[in-house]
């Protein structure tokens, strides 16, 4: 496994066990359809998370530019795909974005709960 996916690993895996400490259950990890990719789906008793995990070493530019409007919707539609298949019956979604930056032994972690959504494309 390269460094980069390595890291990319250790920041998906971090903010897996942030989710889950707040009571959600992770029902997937990079789900791919049709060129899109969602890092983790989680589920809690009310709401489907589709969560964005992005990890940078360095803080050389702004995490929060990182994921532009084309991403997410790409992210929108790979999203809507997977609710066409599975049925989450009486549970609203939402688009989360999960910001790491530091060393693999010292990432800090910025969760922003509804970071985007269908109709601004904004945060």
């Amino acid at each position: 496994m390269h460094t980069r996916s390595k890291l990319g690993y250790q920041a998906e895996k971090k903010v897996a066990h942030y989710l889950q400490e707040h009571g959600f259950a992770i029902i997937a990890h990079n789900y791919r359809f049709q060129g899109g990719e969602i890092d983790i789906i989680a589920i809690d008793n009310t709401v489907v998370a589709f969560v964005e995990v992005k990890m940078r070493q360095q803080d050389y530019f702004d995490l929060t530019a990182v994921i532009t409007p084309s991403k997410q919707r790409k992210i929108i539609a790979t999203a809507k795909r997977y609710l066409a298949l599975h049925e989450h019956q009486n549970k609203s979604y939402r688009f989360d974005v999960a910001l790491l930056q530091g060393a693999k032994d010292n990432l800090e972690l910025t969760y922003i709960p509804n970071a985007f959504n269908e109709g601004g494309l904004t945060w």
